[in-house]
């Protein structure tokens, strides 16, 4: 019988998505350039939206479900004055109240009051299941969609600027220039959404763009203009090896040789205090943390379970 054939060890690609491809666009593009099927994404970007999407190829895409649960940071548009039904500028129009006259010292309160952490309803037009249905799905057959609000994080919240516009129906509208630093979950287009509505403007998202997904920014994104340039000049992709992505999204406890043979076999060893470093230093916070062995060897993810390490995925 033949051996199933090994994944390779992969890694990380950060893509500058462009607007009008979804996540799955982009994946299927990369999954001709790197000649693979095991291509995945952390964290999906609507088709309006650019900016840092993390693809893995091969092994890598075991770290995306961590990956797509760290910090992200977006700028956006935010139109005051309208809403959609996406609360989006891709959605049909369902109200239009203007926005003339808006002080910005209005605009502050109502964004201040969205910062921190707070109980949102996330988008109808999101993934979230309703009775094992997307929500979006649900919406797009004509249907009523409520769903409950969940806890997240908004770490901050700015306008940056503000411009007095008027909309194509003629509607005075205030285009707001934000940024949001946010916890995994935060739907921005809600956050667009409710400073609409404590402004009694109405708001959607007219622009959005992410920057940053945990510690990959656009510094070291590419777009897939580049990354084919490269595929045509035979040049490999600029791939993050495996063990450099893990150490750069997780905290790190480097372990020794025996110690490595039994975390990779699923053995829980009790992690000794002080023993993980953290990215840029700080206190360690909850979950995966990143296991490497001598010379640098990354073995697998873990998380603390009552002081002993639980494999989450293993790698070595």
């Amino acid at each position: 019988m033949a051996r199933k054939k090994e994944d390779g060890p992969g890694g990380l690609l950060v893509v500058d998505k462009p607007a009008g491809f979804t996540s799955h666009d982009v994946v299927a593009k990369l999954r001709g350039m790197a000649r693979t099927r095991r291509v995945g994404h952390a964290g999906t970007l609507d088709p309006m939206a650019t900016g840092v999407l993390v693809v893995g190829l091969e092994k890598a895409t075991r770290l995306l479900g961590h990956l797509a649960l760290t910090e992200k940071e977006y700028v956006a548009t935010v139109r005051l004055g309208q809403e959609t039904v996406t609360e989006d500028a891709e959605g049909e129009l369902t109200a239009s109240a203007g926005a003339g006259g808006l002080k910005r010292a209005d605009l502050d309160e109502a964004v201040a009051a969205l910062t921190g952490e707070i109980q949102q309803v996330p988008s109808a037009v999101s993934a979230v299941k309703v009775d094992g249905k997307r929500a979006y799905a649900r919406v797009r057959e004509g249907e009523e969609v409520e769903l409950a609000a969940r806890p997240v994080t908004v770490s901050s919240f700015v306008v940056h600027d503000v411009r007095e516009e008027t909309a194509e129906d003629g509607t005075p509208v205030a285009d707001a220039l934000v940024s949001v630093v946010c916890s995994s979950g935060t739907y921005v287009r809600a956050l667009a959404r409710d400073v609409g509505a404590r402004l009694g403007t109405g708001g959607h998202l007219t622009a959005l763009r992410r920057t940053r997904v945990g510690p990959y920014g656009l510094d070291g994104a590419h777009t897939l203009e580049q990354l084919q340039e490269r595929v045509d000049a035979e040049r490999p992709l600029p791939v993050l090896p495996l063990g450099d992505a893990a150490a750069a999204a997780f905290p790190r406890w480097d372990v020794d040789e025996e110690q490595a043979r039994l975390i990779g076999n699923g053995a829980q060893l009790r992690m000794p205090a002080g023993a993980v470093a953290v990215p840029g230093g700080g206190a360690v916070l909850d979950g995966p943390v990143a296991v490497f062995g001598p010379g640098g060897r990354f073995v697998a993810l873990v998380e603390d379970r009552k002081g002993r390490a639980k494999s989450l995925a293993v790698f070595a």
